[in-house]
């Protein structure tokens, strides 16, 4: 690929030319740091051509503050934002168990048009926060009865329409549920809307693939639900079968979220889940493992050693009681780890990045958790730790600003009152450690802009359209 000069607008390959624009960040944060007078070019595919630091300003669009690669948010599901704050009274077990009673509950309303209505929501709510690309751990196929859809993908259908409503990137991951425990007992009536087997479930993913292989804001993977909704040799097809028809999709799976399922897996398989899982299936960087809440020393040296990714939601766990992920030894090993907001109680990658952090000061009485003699700013590597895992996560060329990743970007307020007169090397602990304000002014993705000075051109419709989501689920 040859550049005709630092301040064209064109780049010429061998055999075509492609009209590139070409954006100017005051500093933007690269690769190996910060850098100032940024020029990114962008191609029209929405995929970054070139990062000049010190570039040319002719013919590109001043960006109006610092930028940084939007984040990845690497677990969702996407309904559960219209039930966010319906589930804390006490009363009727509190705990992750009584909790999911009421999810189950609440999803004898949800059909179609709800589902699309309050995903737009939420994605317009990332978009705006910082998120630029969303793994969505959809496990709801059928409809409230149980019964398949006419079109076995209608809801997953409904969930990419949303993503495309609104511009998010998508990976989007079907999830395979197919018992009631590790002891096989069936579904209970509150799951019947999850059911499904691995060769359904593939047909499904090779279905939706199909009918959007153009599209690059677009990838898609299986979860295999967890180990309890998964038995052993439906596991082993599931992801033998996904990665048959793509050697690099994408697996996900909720593991060791609760003592009484680490219990449980002991009790029936004399292992505990991320033990079993890392000797009985392939797991390699392909993997997100999401929560992995309950770690022993072996299992957090064997998991980082394995290249797959931990998937922390610190907001949710937190809101359920799960526990906390031993994040200082787990970094130690040099493990990998990404965010989601996965119930959606915290829509907002700041404050998944600081209670991740938060979480370990309080446990451990002292500062600054996630910083070591390399990387002395806690705020920097948490957010640099989650762009990298988050990508690995969504099977996405994201979280980098560099040539041949996607034009995802954040352009902060650095006006703000939280990014205000700090210097460079101080920006990322203000973000994430300071404040409250959303210092989030535009987001791209995929060289689009989806938000600009703080809105999205969507934003009253789609709110409209939840609105009335709301008033079918809650009347």
């Amino acid at each position: 690929m040859r550049y005709r000069s630092a301040d064209t607008r064109r780049q010429t390959t061998d055999d075509d030319s492609i009209a590139l624009t070409a954006y100017l960040a005051p500093l933007a944060l690269l690769p190996d740091g910060w850098a100032k007078r940024v020029r990114i070019d962008v191609d029209a595919d929405g995929t970054i051509a070139g990062v000049w630091p010190g570039g040319e300003t002719s013919g590109a669009e001043a960006l109006a503050g610092p930028v940084l690669p939007g984040m990845p948010n690497l677990h969702s599901h996407a309904f559960q934002r219209a039930m966010a704050g319906l589930a804390e009274r006490a009363g009727g077990g509190d705990d992750f168990w009584g909790w999911r009673q009421v999810m189950y509950r609440f999803l004898e309303r949800l059909g179609p048009d709800e589902v699309e209505a309050v995903a737009a929501q939420l994605y317009i709510e990332m978009l705006k926060s910082g998120y630029t690309a969303v793994a969505e751990f959809h496990y709801l196929h059928h409809a409230p009865d149980g019964r398949p859809y006419a079109d076995p993908a209608e809801l997953s259908r409904r969930v990419i329409a949303a993503a495309g409503r609104v511009g998010i990137g998508l990976t989007h991951l079907p999830v395979l549920y197919a018992r009631g425990g590790f002891d096989d007992a069936p579904l209970t009536e509150g799951q019947r809307r999850f059911t499904g087997d691995p060769e359904r479930l593939l047909a499904l993913v090779q279905a939706l693939a199909a009918d959007h292989a153009d599209d690059p804001n677009l990838r898609f993977g299986v979860a295999p639900h967890s180990l309890r909704a998964v038995a052993p040799d439906m596991l082993a097809a599931l992801v033998a079968g996904a990665h048959g028809a793509d050697p690099m999709a994408p697996i996900h799976i909720h593991i060791a979220e609760q003592t009484r399922e680490v219990e449980d897996c002991v009790a029936r398989t004399g292992a505990r889940p991320v033990e079993w899982l890392l000797s009985e299936a392939p797991v390699d960087g392909r993997w997100c493992l999401i929560h992995a809440t309950h770690l022993n020393p072996v299992e957090t040296v064997a998991l980082a050693a394995s290249d797959a990714v931990a998937g922390l939601c610190p907001t949710t766990e937190a809101n359920l009681g799960d526990g906390l992920f031993p994040l200082a030894d787990y970094l130690a090993v040099g493990g990998k780890l990404g965010i989601g907001s996965d119930s959606h109680i915290s829509v907002s990658p700041i404050e998944e990045l600081r209670w991740l952090d938060y979480g370990q000061r309080l446990t451990r009485r002292r500062r600054a958790i996630a910083a070591n003699e390399t990387s002395p700013s806690p705020g920097e590597r948490l957010f640099r730790l989650a762009l990298d895992g988050g990508a690995q996560a969504t099977g996405r060329p994201i979280g980098r600003i560099e040539s041949g990743c996607r034009a995802d970007l954040l352009v902060l307020d650095a006006d703000g009152p939280t990014l205000a007169g700090r210097p460079t090397d101080r920006l990322l602990d203000a973000l994430i450690f300071a404040g409250n304000a959303n210092p989030v002014r535009d987001v791209m993705v995929g060289g689009g802009w989806r938000v600009r000075e703080g809105r999205h051109p969507a934003e009253q419709a789609v709110f409209d359209d939840y609105r009335r989501a709301l008033a079918t689920l809650t009347a």
